[in-house]
């Protein structure tokens, strides 16, 4: 029998998965680096945060891939985002018409239900276990 898990769980264990995905799809092959989205400074996978271009609360690009990126502690926490900075490094990373097209996404309504929050779960589990086999990573290298 599957345990009944209310959305607000399943949602930061989503927030979780998907963020561990990001940090490690944005590490620098062949390392455990990352360059900051917002300053380009490189930084150990670490010290990566998973920064959202558009803030969490919307969540109709909460878990877009486009909108988020590994971000330095700094940028992300003390410095607001930086914003100007983080849509400088998306232009370069997509192209300005997909970042047009991303911020046109801002305010469209999405609402998750129970089972897709699981398959965002499984899904990027599934992803970023796939890249510490390929790379012969621990999830450690996110928190050493």
């Amino acid at each position: 029998m599957l345990k009944k898990t209310n959305n607000a769980s399943l949602k930061r264990t989503a927030d979780t998965e998907f963020s561990r995905y990001i940090r490690l799809r944005d590490m620098i092959p062949g390392t455990t680096v990352f360059r900051c989205i917002s300053c380009g400074l490189i930084k150990p996978i670490n010290q990566a945060d998973c920064g959202h271009y558009i803030n969490r609360q919307h969540m109709s690009t909460r878990y877009n891939e486009m909108n988020c990126n590994a971000q330095c502690r700094s940028c992300n926490r003390f410095d607001e985002g930086n914003i100007q900075g983080y849509r400088r490094g998306l232009i370069k990373k997509y192209g300005e018409q997909k970042v047009l097209l991303l911020e046109s996404m801002k305010n469209d309504y999405m609402k998750y239900s129970e089972a897709e929050y699981r398959i965002l779960i499984a899904g990027y589990r599934s992803r970023y276990k796939k890249i510490l086999k390929e790379r012969n990573l621990s999830l450690a290298c996110l928190t050493k």
